[in-house]
């Protein structure tokens, strides 16, 4: 009876590691995107970038977890997940120190994809790791890591351009630079996870993946991923600079900006919280579109008439995310399964994802205005709600 007692205290332990453990990664799972937006004017003007080439800045995230996100599976069958994780976050962390003082548009762009990779080992095996240390609470577990996510999305974007003018004296590569410090503080949490032996059967090879992929659920998710990541990737990369060449000033621009990850926190939980006890989440995913419809209508009709309302809309929309994290947790019958459909999903949603942003920038230049733009990201809504439908069926791989 003892040992049992000791047993689950350790069990009860080891569970809080982990959970702090994972809220600290997640944490900065997008800042090192969500910082740039804000400042992009200021970037742009520094490195003499024009918009299609800032529209490839922020198609480069999603290009970068494309192609590394593939090889998270094999990194984690090696050496573990936990490791990889660590390993991870220490490379993110070298990233954002030393990108923003790059002197040129290119080592700003190669040095971006050194922080992103990092974010990209970290953003396919989280999921694992939830379904491997919390099988019976998926959904709350979820729901507690899309909401450190968005704390760190949210403060990024809302604190970059008061920590650039009033602490660093207007140097935004300062104030860029800074955020390297909160992806420090979430290495030392793995390091004990890191130290746990692992189970090498969990080694997903090149042939389960492709087994994964003859799955139509597989391919639901991939779609439905590749969609709502075009739609969150042109709000971090555009949406300051859409409010911004509407008359809005730049401070106001990014608290709008933030509004939209900071409506993640709440909503964010509760979805997951929600996905987590239903058994389709098909309606959850069609009503999150319908906000789409109506933040980017709202935007491509005047971004200055309701300011604060589109960016509530838009930061509805935006919690598809942790909803498809979810639905590849509960769609894979096993961690190592969740591992592949992980992988599967998001690397070729991913894929999908690439021409979104660049496109957006690059008929932004060809017409010098944003309604063109922003009736392809409303035409690219109704695909994500039918590939959400299928996501959300109660099926598993």
């Amino acid at each position: 009876m003892v040992v049992d007692e000791e047993d689950l205290t350790n069990k009860r332990r080891g569970r809080t590691v982990a959970l702090v453990a994972l809220l600290l990664a997640a944490v900065n799972l997008r800042l090192a995107v969500t910082s740039v937006g804000p400042v992009l004017d200021e970037i742009r003007s520094g490195l003499h970038m024009s918009s299609t080439v800032a529209g490839l800045l922020a198609s480069v995230p999603v290009v970068c977890f494309a192609a590394v996100g593939l090889t998270a599976p094999r990194l984690a069958g090696r050496f573990g997940a936990s490791r990889v994780i660590l390993v991870g976050l220490a490379v993110l962390a070298t990233g954002l120190a030393v990108r923003p003082f790059a002197p040129g548009t290119t080592l700003f762009l190669l040095l971006s994809l050194v922080a992103l990779a990092g974010i990209a080992v970290v953003n396919v095996l989280l999921p694992s790791v939830v379904k491997d240390r919390f099988p019976d609470r998926v959904g709350a577990t979820t729901g507690f890591y899309t909401v450190a996510l968005n704390v760190g999305a949210t403060t990024a974007a809302a604190a970059t351009v008061p920590l650039t003018e009033h602490t660093f004296g207007g140097d935004w590569r300062i104030g860029l630079a800074c955020w390297a410090a909160v992806a420090l503080l979430a290495v030392p949490s793995w390091l004990p996870l890191a130290r746990e032996p692992f189970a090498r059967p969990t080694e997903v090879r090149t042939d389960d993946l492709v087994r994964v992929s003859r799955h139509p659920v597989a391919w639901a998710l991939a779609v439905y991923f590749g969609m709502q990541s075009t739609s969150a990737y042109v709000i971090i990369g555009w949406l300051p600079q859409i409010y911004r060449d509407a008359g809005v000033s730049a401070e106001t621009a990014g608290v709008l900006f933030a509004l939209t990850s900071f409506l993640g926190v709440p909503l964010g939980f509760g979805l997951s919280a929600l996905a987590g006890r239903v058994r389709s989440q098909s309606w959850i995913a069609v009503v999150l579109g319908v906000f789409g419809l109506a933040g980017y209508g709202g935007l491509w009709w005047d971004p200055a008439a309701a300011p604060w309302l589109w960016a509530t809309f838009l930061g509805i929309v935006n919690t598809a995310f942790p909803l498809v994290l979810t639905l590849i947790a509960l769609r894979g019958r096993t961690p190592a399964t969740v591992v592949k459909l992980s992988a599967f999903a998001q690397s070729v949603g991913y894929i999908i994802a690439i021409p979104g942003p660049f496109l957006v920038g690059a008929l932004h230049d060809a017409t010098d205005g944003w309604r063109a733009p922003l009736a392809l990201v409303l035409c690219l809504m109704v695909p994500q709600i039918i590939a959400g439908w299928f996501a959300g069926r109660d099926r598993q791989v």
